[in-house]
């Protein structure tokens, strides 16, 4: 299934399980359009509506919403996959660290996300997976018995 929209009842559904004031990462499984046809804008690839024109709206709206410290801590394209065996669905992945699941919440939610971002997002992938991840003690733990 194909999903590239993001129900607001998701949302309040994921921030209930979240710590407040908590860092958060958000993975991004994205699978993007082979060609995109934009009002203003030229015949482009959806990779490159999401990376240079999709990324810039959303760091705009994220800094009218007052929201800072958003750091893109990994990108990368899918190479293979081992297990499932299957060809994977996912042309890249995209880690996004955010300070907290509110301020992630304050951007996406914003009329400027909205009525800039968002549309690029839609234009640009075919499909979309979007997880919240926190940080884990348990790595930590079995860091320190490791050594």
């Amino acid at each position: 299934m194909n999903t590239i929209e993001i129900d607001p009842e998701d949302v309040l559904s994921a921030e209930r399980q979240i710590p407040p004031d908590t860092p958060i990462v958000m993975l991004n499984l994205v699978t993007y359009r082979e060609s995109v046809e934009y009002p203003g804008m030229e015949r482009l690839t959806g990779r490159e509506v999401y990376l240079t024109r999709y990324a810039p709206a959303f760091n705009n709206a994220a800094a009218a919403a007052g929201v800072n410290d958003i750091e893109v801590v990994y990108l990368g394209t899918v190479a293979a996959s081992i297990v499932p065996r299957q060809k994977c669905p996912w042309d890249e992945v995209v880690l996004v660290r955010y300070p907290s699941f509110s301020a992630l919440r304050k951007v996406i939610e914003s009329p400027l996300y909205k009525s800039d971002a968002e549309p690029l997002r839609r234009a640009a992938l075919k499909d979309w997976q979007f997880i919240v991840t926190l940080p884990s003690t348990r790595r930590r733990e079995t860091h320190a018995r490791a050594k």
